[in-house]
């Protein structure tokens, strides 16, 4: 290890908020972004789902139903989890103070909306800190919003209130791009991870695109749909600045004039993510767009042939019936629709003031793929309704069926960087020796055995410092206890880690979870010492399966199974590992 490395405060920091890796941090640190990708490859976790009778012949599948299983499988197995308990508070002055040395302030209000960024009014409409939870607190505290690894995801199943796993936005997007690869057998070269301020989204740049959020997946099919999870998806994409985007290849920052990505990556990612986001305004299409935009239903009335006699009725009328029936106002199951509506509905004569939507759709077939422009001028034509109300309407379907994406610009400073190549053909100890092999050459894979917490192939500093100075929680829920309540209380606790071999939690994953060996339940004792009494020192010693934590003279024993030969000392913010 080059100890000489973390001299530089920066790189300290760099290092040791790969195990945190709170939204903030990988705002800041963007290389940190894929490394959590590449950690859960290489964690067990999920290629073991490649055994579950879920996944059975799955091989044998075309792409929308591999997708489409995956995505049933998380869903059915996590859930999308952010509040403000499991990872504790920050405060904004100690965040200015970490990063204030080699970070424009005034550029992570751009990052985050707890710290000033007002791009999605949607949120700014509710009343964010509100939102949040946050208005029981002075506007200087902030939540940490860390990422969790697949292994602490799956752990929350051990965590009062919850019966399956869970994890916010960033770990819910990364797990989706390690299972596309494992499972699906997606490349990484067609996986694209996108960050704005309040929200992670992947793009799969398979057949027409995919877009993966939180739990759900977003076909182009889909992104036009007007349901509530597409208004949803649509809302980052449309809102925001895409601060990040992050691939094997490297990554791009909305700020940094350095990029790792590769060029000809990216111009691809963007031209494909621009086609995703643009469509032709089709009699679908415009239905979707109704169904969005509730407002504008009340302008238009359907013309039919009720046993023999027409019949005019509000399309808004038709909306309400189709919410309680399996026919909706698609062309090839309109007509089963109204076979659904009551008779006293219906008018015998046109409705006044609104559109004759078979005059609409005619218009829409003959000029499918033409201006829009061209289409409104027809829509004036054949209607008295105010030519305002028009061009507002129009207004609102042009951003509808084209999303303008407010991507990094790609006049960076591209410099290449060594990665590892990694196929779904290999095996998952092939993909762990091709990251750690390259890891002295390559600053993504060195980050990814920090992330992946392989604690025998990293340097101990920046996770004791990140233990010892970003977990809180267990040090809050445990204030005014004493030292030998808070040891007795981990030793009645499970030994078993959450971690496989030698890879280690974090204390708050620790608390959190109920579970812990002995080297990390002594990181929990030494957290709470030292939060207690920053003039302390704590030296924890283990080896052959024992850890011993010293402080003011007494001793205080754990057992473990990780097998550290490990001699660490604790004292305030200095910490000394050998």
């Amino acid at each position: 290890m080059d100890n000489n490395k973390f001299s530089d405060k920066k790189t300290l920091e760099k290092y040791s908020s790969a195990f945190t890796l709170s939204d903030m941090e990988i705002f800041i640190f963007p290389e940190l972004f894929y490394p959590l990708v590449l950690a859960n490859i290489m964690s067990p976790v999920i290629w073991k789902w490649r055994d579950d009778p879920w996944f059975r012949d799955i091989d044998k599948k075309n792409f929308n139903y591999k997708v489409n299983r995956i995505k049933q499988f998380i869903i059915q197995n996590y859930t999308f989890n952010l509040d403000l308990s499991t990872w504790g508070l920050t405060t904004k002055t100690k965040e200015i103070e970490r990063f204030s040395d080699f970070f424009d302030m005034e550029m992570l209000k751009k990052s985050n909306a707890l710290f000033g960024y007002e791009g999605d009014k949607y949120y700014f409409d509710i009343d964010i800190r509100k939102h949040f939870g946050l208005d029981k607190y002075n506007s200087d505290v902030i939540p940490y919003w860390k990422t969790e690894t697949v292994e602490a995801m799956n752990a929350f199943r051990h965590k009062e209130n919850f019966n399956r796993g869970a994890g916010e936005c960033v770990s819910l997007s990364s797990l989706y791009a390690a299972a596309m690869f494992i499972v699906g057998k997606i490349p990484l070269e067609k996986i694209f991870l996108i960050a704005t301020p309040l929200h992670s989204q992947n793009f799969i740049m398979e057949k027409e695109g995919l877009i993966t959020n939180n739990r759900r997946i977003v076909t182009k099919n889909m992104w036009y749909n007007g349901t509530s999870l597409s208004e949803k998806a649509r809302r980052a994409m449309e809102n925001e600045n895409v601060t990040v985007v992050s691939h094997i290849s490297g990554y791009i920052h909305i700020i940094n004039e350095d990029a790792t990505i590769d060029k000809k990556e990216y111009d691809q990612f963007t031209e494909k993510l621009h086609e995703f986001l643009v469509t032709d305004l089709s009699s679908l299409i415009f239905l979707n767009f109704l169904r969005f935009k509730s407002k504008f239903k009340s302008l238009f009335q359907y013309m039919c042939d009720c046993t023999g006699n027409v019949r005019y009725i509000s399309i808004e009328k038709m909306f309400e019936y189709e919410h309680s029936s399996k026919y909706t106002l698609s062309s090839e199951t309109r007509g089963l629709l109204v076979k659904e509506i009551e008779e006293d509905e219906f008018h015998l004569s046109p409705i006044p003031g609104k559109f004759l939507f078979n005059d609409v759709e005619s218009i829409l077939v003959k000029y499918q793929g033409s201006n829009l422009q061209d289409i409104e001028n027809e829509f004036i034509k054949i209607s008295d309704i105010p030519r305002k109300l028009i061009r507002e309407m129009f207004a609102e379907i042009s951003d509808f069926i084209s999303t303008k994406p407010k991507l990094p610009e790609n006049n960076k400073n591209y410099i290449h960087t060594v990665v590892p190549h990694l196929s779904y053909d290999h095996s998952r100890e092939k993909i762990i020796d091709s990251i750690v092999r390259l890891s002295d050459k390559s600053e993504l894979c060195e980050l990814s055995l920090y992330v992946f917490r392989n604690m025998d192939k990293v340097d101990w500093l920046p996770f004791i410092k990140a233990a010892i100075e970003r977990n809180p929680v267990c040090y809050t829920e445990m204030t005014g206890k004493s030292i030998p309540d808070v040891y007795e209380k981990l030793s009645l606790m499970s030994g078993d880690s959450v971690y496989d071999s030698k890879r280690l939690a974090l204390p708050d994953e620790v608390w959190n979870f109920k579970h812990g060996d002995g080297m990390e339940k002594s990181l929990v004792l030494a957290n709470f010492i030292i939060l207690s009494d920053k003039s302390s020192t704590v030296s924890i010693d283990s080896d052959k399966g024992k850890v011993h934590l010293k402080h003011n003279g007494k001793v205080y024993s754990f057992t473990s199974k990780k097998s550290f030969k490990k001699s660490i000392k604790i004292s305030g913010k200095e910490y000394t590992v050998n």
